[in-house]
């Protein structure tokens, strides 16, 4: 696997990884991970086995990339600036892009700035995430940070990550809602994908019915569960393999 870094638009220092050769593939993580995210479980190869090429940016503040403390160094939608830096820096016209939780809110702003993939992948998120109203780690992040409620377990985990909670808390202030009328001019085929016990599947549902061009699918889980189910990854699959014009087998 090709451990490398780039520069996002304001020189910052952002780090990637990637395998496989083929068509491109870029998959966004979530909130207070990485690109390892997808690498777990051999995904990674799994998709690169299947003629991808697999790009797994870390987003700033995160993993292997910069995590400055000041907050100038986070201006709105500058996770969304990373993604389109990254496309730019390795010059991809012809790829599919798309993330989980978090992940999958930027891959959906760079399509709303101008990405252009082939296809698109939003998983574990729905419409009221896009919009900036659903709920999800962001509200226990900056409990963790700021040291306010219980510890709970992802206060725990936090604690011994190795992330950088101000770094992260700062990336989290910069990520901006999209307006629906935004949302539903995207034209790009997209999958939407959630886990059947996901607080957030009826947001999917609402996502899928107001994209133009969206095919859902449940697969086993919840929002921390399903991004492991072997079903996710096999939906993935279906879905940046199929014809274009074409529904990829097994979804519905």
């Amino acid at each position: 696997m090709l451990e490398s870094s780039f520069p996002g638009r304001d020189g910052v220092n952002l780090g990637y990884r990637e395998v496989g050769d083929g068509r491109p593939l870029v998959l966004l993580h979530g909130l207070a991970g990485n690109g390892t995210l997808w690498t777990r479980h051999g995904r990674a190869d799994a998709l690169a086995a299947r003629g991808h090429r697999v790009i797994l940016p870390d987003f700033r503040g995160h993993g292997a990339s910069a995590k400055p403390h000041d907050p100038a160094a986070y201006p709105p939608d500058v996770l969304a600036d990373d993604g389109l830096a990254l496309i730019d820096h390795l010059g991809l016209s012809d790829y599919d892009l798309g993330g989980y939780s978090l992940g999958a809110r930027i891959a959906f702003r760079m399509l709303v700035r101008g990405a252009t993939p082939g296809r698109a992948i939003v998983a574990g998120q729905g419409l009221r995430e896009l919009l900036g109203t659903g709920g999800g780690a962001g509200a226990r992040l900056r409990r963790a940070v700021e040291g306010t409620g219980e510890p709970d377990g992802f206060a725990r985990w936090l604690a011994t990550s190795g992330e950088d909670p101000v770094a992260l808390l700062h990336a989290l202030d910069s990520v901006v809602a999209t307006p629906r009328e935004d949302v539903t001019r995207v034209r790009t085929p997209t999958l939407v994908v959630l886990g059947a016990d996901d607080e957030r599947a009826a947001s999917g549902d609402e996502l899928a019915v107001v994209l133009p061009d969206a095919v859902r699918v449940t697969v086993p889980g919840d929002h921390g569960t399903a991004v492991d189910a072997p079903e996710l990854l096999d939906a993935i699959l279906s879905f940046v393999s199929a014809r274009p014009g074409t529904t990829p087998a097994g979804t519905r």
